[in-house]
């Protein structure tokens, strides 16, 4: 059908808001869920959901056949263990099968769903951008890498095999519907005073609406072959931190950690997980990242996807009442 966009991760956290944009902009939504899968934050909406795993050629193949467009937003954002041969099956190969349904049909446009962090961080004076090349490495984390993977995946397809597609990269997301959670457990971690500390380090911020909307403009707007980071505000954990308490209306974590001390806490965590085959909450990997300032610019996307900037506060005070009605608090 002319109008009917196949997107996939939609029970997910920014799947569930492009879902709800797609219906509002009047499209048709084709749904692709792993059969018994969680679908609560899709409750009784005007979408085809399609059971079938990302992983299967066949069922990504069969679910795409009649779409207008493709929005490619599932992936497993798992950075606990570092290393996981199924992040690798799920966010590469569950990619390659997009690429190979949109071409068999015909897809008009694909909207690919990347990662910030596949591009060069930098300082809140001078933040990476979609022209930084890859810097996190050396933190040896599967699911940073894979999406790296992918992403030169979809770019080539664009540049060698005229697939039209356009690449999106999500920083730090925040607001409702997080029903896992996931980037909402810092949310949560502040507001039952879980943290002892805050790193040194810091993260660009975006309300998950905001970037299901440049995600869906992504449809009609923006270059092919072109990435663009949906973010907007660069926030040391500081500073975070003390915004999400005070909507909370908690004392904030009080006393700094210096890089040294947290990454030595790391280690250690990682060598007791090693003798005792339990899996820790923190990795040597996690504390990494928390030591660093994640920090880039969205101009590129305000500039061609008119992409939104709704101030961080709103979006916290949205997922801290999300949380509070549905009893996560």
């Amino acid at each position: 059908m002319a109008n009917t966009i196949l997107l996939t991760g939609a029970n997910g956290f920014l799947g569930s808001h492009i879902a709800r944009e797609l219906l509002a902009r009047r499209y048709v939504v084709r749904a692709l869920v792993r059969p018994g899968s969680n679908r609560s934050t899709l409750p009784d909406m005007p979408i085809e959901l399609v059971e079938g795993d990302i992983c299967n050629a066949s069922d990504v193949m069969n679910a795409t056949e009649g779409c207008a467009g493709v929005i490619h937003a599932a992936a497993l954002a798992q950075v606990n263990p570092a290393r996981n041969p199924a992040v690798w099956t799920v966010n590469k190969t569950g990619t390659e099968h997009i690429l190979q349904a949109v071409q068999t049909h015909g897809v008009r446009r694909l909207v690919y769903v990347g990662s910030a962090n596949v591009f060069g961080f930098g300082s809140k004076e001078q933040p990476g951008d979609e022209k930084h090349p890859y810097s996190g490495k050396h933190y040896g984390i599967d699911y940073m890498d894979s999406k790296v993977a992918a992403t030169e995946l979809v770019r080539q397809a664009a540049h060698t095999d005229n697939v039209p597609a356009v690449l999106v990269h999500p920083s730090f997301m925040l607001g409702s519907l997080d029903s896992k959670p996931t980037s909402g457990a810092m949310l949560l971690a502040v507001a039952k005073r879980q943290l002892p500390g805050y790193t040194v380090g810091g993260k660009n911020f975006i309300h998950v609406r905001d970037a299901a909307i440049g995600t869906v403009n992504a449809l009609t707007m923006g270059r092919i072959g072109q990435s663009y980071i949906l973010g907007n505000e660069n926030l040391t954990y500081h500073d975070a931190f003390s915004l999400m308490a005070t909507i909370a209306g908690v004392r904030p974590p009080r006393f700094a950690l210096s890089p040294g001390l947290t990454r030595l806490y790391g280690q250690l965590i990682d060598w007791w997980a090693t003798q005792t085959g339990k899996a820790a909450r923190v990795t040597l990997p996690m504390t990494m990242i928390a030591n660093d300032g994640h920090y880039f610019s969205s101009q590129k996307a305000i500039n061609e996807l008119n992409l939104p900037q709704t101030p961080i506060r709103e979006a916290i005070q949205e997922a801290y009442d999300w949380f509070t009605t549905h009893g996560y608090v």
